[in-house]
């Protein structure tokens, strides 16, 4: 998957929720959601599962 791909799959899922909220439910930063979603930054493993968890799908669907 193309890395725009991916960050707009990030912010699709996300949908109506603020970044707080979905920072807050996965533990992570907002600063660090942002960075995701805007393809700043990778997430490590433990954070894609947590994501892909949060948002009921697969690591593979959100990150691949």
């Amino acid at each position: 998957m193309a890395e725009k791909e991916r960050n707009e799959r990030l912010i699709q899922m996300r949908g109506k929720r603020s970044r707080a909220e979905v920072a807050r439910d996965t533990g992570i930063s907002e600063r660090a959601l942002q960075s995701y979603e805007l393809g700043d930054r990778i997430p490590r493993d433990d954070v894609k599962i947590r994501l892909a968890e949060y948002y009921k799908r697969s690591v593979k669907y959100l990150f691949f």
